[in-house]
């Protein structure tokens, strides 16, 4: 990097927030995309880190005019490259920016960008609010949920990111601050460029702030297994429960193989024994009433499509050892995971996918275990590894399940983005004209294509 440039962004955000030295840099060249497709980094960038939005925009002032690549960058739980930077530039870390204020009356929170997920949960907690997002990794950054518009297993009952953005700040490539909506619930006033900046993956602004809708606290939450003897049957009941009018806060499909070596690794024990594939169910209501009536009624639901008997975690503990069974199956499974897919369908053709992805699975002779969010139609297949396999054969593998799930009406990518690794899919299920559009927005936004280049657009 130019000596000329890393002075004066050494006199924008001061000196000890600059840093060239590459093995203090080493943590933000990657994220948690899977080794074998994730991009290599360049070498030659600068880390620089803003204690608040002026500075962030005096930087891309600042590269703008000189024309350098930007990375913006969260907490790196990413699974598609999405922040790391592969051309020489900058890498901008808004870790410092990590403020949040609660107000409790408007029930919303003011978050920076640099905050993380753990921090909003329990500055909402002691408000005696909630967050009900919950989309992976508490390390995760605020900045980036709202940026790659996050999903996670919560979003079956009130949505993902999107749902919960009631306003942004954002600074264009351009240096130019913009606030965007506000503590509203209702807002009609012209084109929705929040919601365009919500899910750009940081190709068209950077996020400093972000004000989120927040809930009174539930009552009562009940963490609830319930076993089937095959995956034809789990599946099923799905559609049947959320018709019987409980739509719980998550509903999660795994099975016992990929629990026992999540639990394994945990050092922990998977409860239920009975069984081969699982309903994950979390019910949150108004009381432990309300909850425990809705337990019945799924019980009933399942019974009907052959579910066994319901395993309820009755304490605090056991519903957080289930969960976290849950979300660290990605991490037991990484060692051998060539490329985690999140592809989505509409809900009652999760079982069709699942049947299509056996298929490929034996066409190929590769194992492609599969869990996910089947309460809403997004499914986590991986690819694992093969002796001897070239790029090319899990290149096919990864396209037929595209295609796959674009037959059935759905498409790449539920909630990961399309990032680094994703952009030559992205043909498959947006048409020649969607990505005209898309490609002019971005010069729009961003003249100079300095923002995060070579991610989403193709």
């Amino acid at each position: 990097m130019d000596e000329k440039i890393v002075r004066k962004l050494k006199d924008i955000v001061g000196s000890e927030w600059v840093v060239v030295e590459m093995e203090k840099m080493m943590g933000y060249l990657v994220d948690e995309t899977a080794e074998p497709v994730r991009p290599k980094a360049a070498m030659d960038v600068v880390l620089v880190k803003p204690g608040n939005t002026g500075e962030v925009s005096e930087i891309l002032k600042l590269a703008n005019c000189e024309k350098i690549p930007v990375f913006p960058r969260g907490g790196g739980t990413g699974l598609v490259g999405g922040c790391i930077p592969t051309e020489k530039g900058i890498i901008l870390s808004l870790e410092r920016m990590n403020r949040v204020e609660i107000d409790r009356e408007n029930l919303m929170a003011v978050a920076e960008a640099g905050s993380t997920l753990g921090k909003l949960i329990e500055e909402a907690e002691k408000a005696g609010l909630f967050f009900p997002a919950h989309p992976g990794d508490e390390g995760a950054h605020i900045g980036g949920l709202v940026a790659c518009n996050a999903g996670g297993a919560r979003a079956v009952k009130t949505g993902v990111m999107r749902n919960y953005v009631k306003g942004i700040e954002v600074v264009l490539p351009t240096g130019e601050v913009l606030n965007l909506g506000g503590k509203l619930i209702k807002n009609n006033t012209g084109y929705s460029l929040m919601h365009l900046i919500i899910g750009s993956e940081g190709t068209l602004g950077v996020i400093t702030k972000a004000i989120l809708r927040l809930y009174p606290k539930f009552g009562a939450t009940v963490t609830m297994i319930v076993p089937f003897g095959s995956r034809h049957e789990a599946v099923n009941a799905v559609p049947r429960i959320l018709q019987s009018g409980v739509i719980p806060l998550a509903l999660e499909y795994v099975e016992k193989d990929l629990v026992e070596k999540s639990a394994k690794r945990l050092g922990l024990a998977w409860p239920c024994r009975e069984g081969n594939a699982f309903l994950l169910i979390i019910v949150a209501e108004v009381d432990e009433e309300a909850a425990y009536r809705q337990c019945e009624k799924i019980a009933e639901v399942c019974s009907e499509y052959g579910g066994l008997e319901p395993l309820v975690a009755e304490s605090r503990r056991e519903q957080e050892e289930i969960l976290k069974i849950r979300s660290e199956i990605y991490v037991a499974l990484k060692p051998d995971t060539v490329d985690i897919l999140d592809v989505a369908v509409p809900p009652a053709s999760v079982g069709l996918l699942m049947d299509k992805i056996d298929e490929i699975s034996r066409k190929y002779g590769i194992h492609i275990p599969v869990y996910g969010h089947v309460g809403d139609g997004n499914l986590h297949p991986h690819i694992m590894k093969v002796e001897d396999w070239t790029a090319e054969q899990y290149c096919k593998v990864r396209e037929e399940i595209y295609r796959a799930a674009i037959e059935l009406g759905g498409v790449i990518t539920g909630e990961h983005g399309i990032g680094a690794i994703r952009r030559s899919y992205l043909s498959l299920c947006l048409s020649k004209k969607e990505i005209e559009l898309m490609k002019a927005i971005k010069r729009v936004f961003d003249p100079n294509n300095i923002l995060n280049p070579g991610k989403v657009l193709p």
